[in-house]
């Protein structure tokens, strides 16, 4: 059990969190035909496409009201309403996602009041798809709005049932929390249709944000989950809910439809990929593939072989909710010590990690508890920390921007654990060095290579003791 804490100082200090907005329009991305939209200044907009591109690497839709000083006082009616006829005449959205931003909530916008006007000022819009996300910047953080967006969502566009619809036993919701990379929901996709499932995603960032090049070019995403299949998630046979924050959007997908949902708090690890193979063989009546039986054998082999060079080692993590829990906890399962861990916003997973404290808070507080650490992990801006510190980083959620391919990370399932393993431990290895020529003579003789490292020393000695 974890004693969690909250920062109590005045300012962040190299900020670790983002803004609950930017969570809402990610989740937003993973709509077929979406164009997000932050309603706010053009500064707030701004950054979050900047974020998106530099992580991403890839073309973002993403469009604001252009919020000012008089329309911030006097209301955001007519930026509304103009944002949307301008967004339909050049793009020709399916759907519109509008997240609130500090300024507009402030403020204090009728936004769903705005919202029937415009409706009912243009017959036209009647079919346009227009979901409205409250996600003031100036509470909770970007994983807090992501879980908000998909709720809204699913509250828009599934149908609420009298009584439980037909269901269709063979396709299956799965509800994707922010910490799943793209690779991440592809690697799911293929272990669920392995069993003869027919998943739906919510969202699926894997059909928007892979990094493929589209025949054409389209404004708005470039696809992803589409509103008629997410209409259509209510006569699926089970929900797979998919990271604690997404327990919210379940259980109303539960209560509009009747549809039964499990919640896996991670896939990152042996047991809890176990678990998850296990339940989609229970509720398919298939075998589980010779194909995952392989996998797992190969990562009960690499878990053997990395064993040794995770053992002891002190190890900082700066992350989101789920994304801490996730990895954080399958460290400490290869027999390593979270000896910092700092996180964004609040959750009932940090009472249940497996350190001795969980800090809401920022990089220099991750930096103060990573002094005496072996490996920092958490996104690009704590390079600075990690180059302060002399301490290896390791780049894990959002934003990645000096690195490539960060969207085809995947920490999941069996391989993804297996690669994870790999990563993680040839960080490790590539931190041994060779002893001095005192420390051989007292360990080993003369007789001794000079080439052996530390680690072979190490295992001489168990062999021995064996």
């Amino acid at each position: 059990m974890a004693l969690v804490k909250t920062s109590k100082k005045a300012c962040a200090v190299n900020p670790l969190k983002m803004s609950q907005p930017i969570g809402g329009a990610l989740a937003f991305m993973g709509v077929s035909g979406c164009m997000p939209v932050l309603h706010g200044s053009q500064g707030c907009t701004s950054f979050g496409l900047v974020l998106f591109v530099r992580h991403f690497r890839e073309a973002i839709p993403l469009q604001t009201t252009a919020m000012n000083e008089v329309a911030t006082i006097l209301g955001g009616l007519d930026n509304i309403e103009s944002a949307i006829l301008n967004i339909v005449k050049r793009a020709n959205p399916q759907v519109i996602g509008i997240c609130s931003t500090g300024v507009t909530e402030t403020k204090g916008d009728d936004v769903e009041g705005y919202l029937k006007l415009v409706r009912k000022h243009h017959p036209e819009l009647a079919d346009l798809g227009i979901v409205y996300v409250s996600t003031p910047d100036f509470k909770d953080a970007f994983q807090d709005g992501f879980a908000k967006t998909v709720t809204k969502i699913i509250e828009e566009f599934v149908p609420e049932y009298e009584t439980p619809p037909q269901r269709t036993p063979q396709r299956v919701n799965v509800l994707a929390g922010c910490h799943l990379t793209p690779g991440d929901i592809d690697e799911l996709r293929d272990i669920i249709e392995s069993f003869g499932l027919e998943p739906t995603f919510l969202p699926d960032l894997s059909g928007s944000l892979d990094g493929h090049i589209p025949q054409d070019f389209t404004p708005t995403t470039l696809g992803g989950v589409t509103r008629a299949d997410i209409a259509e998630m209510g006569t699926a046979g089970w929900t797979l809910a998919i990271g604690e924050q997404m327990r919210g959007a379940a259980v109303a997908l539960e209560k509009r439809a009747s549809v039964p949902f499990a919640l896996f708090d991670r896939l990152t690890g042996l047991g809890s990929s176990d678990d998850f193979v296990a339940f989609l063989s229970k509720i398919s009546g298939r075998p589980v593939p010779l194909r995952l039986r392989r996998q797992r054998g190969q990562l009960v082999d690499a878990m053997l072989d990395g064993h040794f060079h995770f053992g002891g080692k002190r190890i900082a993590i700066g992350a989101e909710p789920d994304l801490l829990w996730s990895v954080g906890s399958f460290l400490v399962e290869m027999g390593a010590t979270v000896i910092g861990a700092v996180t964004t916003t609040s959750s009932p997973l940090l009472e249940r990690f497996p350190a001795e404290e969980v800090l809401i808070g920022d990089l220099e507080d991750l930096e103060q508890r990573a002094v005496d650490a072996d490996l920092i992990m958490t996104h690009s801006h704590g390079r600075q920390t990690a180059e302060r510190l002399d301490v290896p980083l390791y780049r894990l959620g959002l934003p990645m921007f000096d690195r490539l391919g960060a969207a085809h990370e995947v920490t999941v399932g069996y391989r993804g654990t297996r690669n994870l393993i790999f990563s993680i431990g040839n960080i490790f290895i590539s931190q041994v060095h060779e002893p001095d020529p005192e420390t051989w003579r007292q360990m080993f003789g003369d007789n001794e290579p000079a080439t052996a490292t530390v680690q072979d020393q190490q295992l001489v000695q168990i062999e021995t003791i064996a």
